[in-house]
């Protein structure tokens, strides 16, 4: 499925430019409690893989920045990903995001689909400008993700000749991440004491990134059974009349 944006608009003039220091960036509320925990979530699992390099960008509810006929616009995805970044100078917090002037393009955008009509799936190409309009045409994101968590059911769009097709899941309901070679899809379980349908990443051999919660629970029963093994070792010496302690 292609989707198709008909406008009656020119084609804008995109230009990059830094952000003035007193421009007000948009500071709304996010529409529920999960949507950080959710962000939060992918980019743990990336981290604890070791995935994350220095010189990249992820952020949630952070500004992208595009001049559209002079004039700025911003929007704040839920999750995205840049795979570089220039540096900052020591001590400047990052407040927001202007491809190709501060680096590379956005390679994955994230919306969390909300109760506002039609917000995340908009192609409106006026301002305020849609959200597939403006990742689509202004940002041109590679990969565009809609995740709804109340249904919960994903989409993934990926940009193919201008245009947002979106892609088929393979047999386990999970699809292809091309920037990040990794495969996105649904898993129901708990993490902080929160049970419900998380964004999950997994490799190309279906292994699943785990969050470093869970690493650090695999460590502790890996160590646990190593300290049971050599308990019963001890026992088996014991009951044959040798002493452990002597074979140290």
């Amino acid at each position: 499925m292609v989707l198709q944006i008909l406008s009656t608009q020119p084609n804008p003039t995109i230009t990059w430019e830094a952000l003035p220091a007193d421009f007000v960036l948009p500071d709304d509320p996010v529409e529920n409690i999960q949507q950080p925990t959710l962000a939060a979530a992918l980019t743990d699992a990336l981290g604890a893989a070791g995935l994350i390099r220095p010189d990249m960008l992820i952020g949630s509810n952070f500004g992208l920045v595009a001049t559209i006929n002079r004039k700025i616009a911003v929007k704040a995805p839920d999750w995205f990903y840049v795979p570089h970044v220039h540096p900052i100078a020591e001590g400047i917090i990052r407040r927001s995001y202007t491809p190709h002037l501060e680096g590379d393009p956005v390679a994955v955008v994230m919306e969390f689909l909300s109760d506002e009509d039609g917000g995340e799936l908009s192609v409106r190409s006026t301002p305020p400008y849609g959200k597939i309009y403006y990742y689509e045409q202004i940002l041109q994101v590679p990969t565009y993700v809609t995740y709804d968590p109340y249904t919960p059911s994903l989409e993934v769009r990926c940009l193919q000749e201008g245009r947002y097709q979106i892609q088929t899941a393979d047999e386990h309901g999970r699809v292809w991440i091309p920037e990040l070679q990794l495969f996105l899809g649904m898993w129901t379980g708990e993490r902080l004491q929160q049970t419900t349908t998380w964004l999950r990443w997994w490799n190309a051999a279906g292994e699943l990134l785990l969050w470093s919660a869970e690493q650090a629970e695999q460590e502790r029963q890996r160590a646990e059974q190593e300290h049971q093994r050599a308990e019963m070792l001890a026992a088996r010496l014991l009951d044959l009349g040798v002493d452990p302690a002597q074979l140290t």
